[in-house]
């Protein structure tokens, strides 16, 4: 028969409840996760004047159809040229938006700007809206290219029609911005830059509007 030790039973009790605490405590500790390192870039229009949203005066009605781009520029990373034939995209250097939502959100804002121009309507059109010029883009270059030259290029088929169903067509032209200098690590300088040519576009597609009689 075995003596009743005090000692013992209060040192096999100690363990125990140390045991318990260090599991609990164990099960309590939930590592951080891992920060995304996933970087969000935008294109960025006109700046709004001090005065504040201008007053319409402008008489022209345009119509901006919907924004086409090349198939490899439909993904929602930022590409980038290595040579003629060959695209590297990094999946943590993203648009925050489609490419195609933001060239035309910036069409428009600039369009808009112009004081010749009163309304822009975007596609799709309401069947009783009245246009005197629509215009069709098809973007063929919106990149990073590091071939040769570290540079940002822009491209854009573009088509202005008269509006109405007897349209005739007022221009049809391939526009390319001058190239910009990019470092080949700043996307935010090279969002910046493609954004450069997004406004050289507007620019080249009021400078094609006829003048008004």
């Amino acid at each position: 028969m075995n003596a009743f030790c005090p000692r013992s039973s209060t040192l096999r009790t100690g363990l125990l409840l140390a045991a318990l605490i260090s599991g609990v405590a164990g099960c309590s500790i939930i590592p951080e996760p891992p920060k995304d390192p996933t970087r969000y870039y935008v294109l960025t229009g006109p700046a709004l004047s001090d005065e504040g949203v201008r007053q319409f005066t402008g008489t022209l009605r345009i119509g901006l159809k919907a924004v086409e781009v090349a198939p490899y520029l439909r993904k929602p990373m930022i590409a980038v040229r290595r040579d003629t034939n060959e695209l590297a995209y990094n999946d943590y250097v993203r648009w925050a938006e489609p490419l195609e939502a933001g060239i035309a959100r910036i069409v428009q804002a600039r369009l808009l700007a112009n004081p010749r121009v009163g309304r822009v309507f975007i596609a799709p059109f309401a069947f009783e809206q009245q246009h005197d010029y629509d215009i069709a883009l098809n973007i063929i270059r919106c990149e990073g290219v590091v071939e040769g030259r570290t540079v940002a290029r822009f491209a854009a088929a573009l088509e202005i029609t008269t509006g109405g169903e007897d349209a005739r067509v007022v221009a049809r032209k391939v526009f390319q911005a001058p190239d910009a200098a990019w470092d080949g690590r700043d996307f935010t300088a090279l969002a910046a830059a493609l954004s450069t040519g997004v406004a050289a576009l507007c620019d080249d597609l009021l400078a094609s509007l006829p003048e008004q009689k």
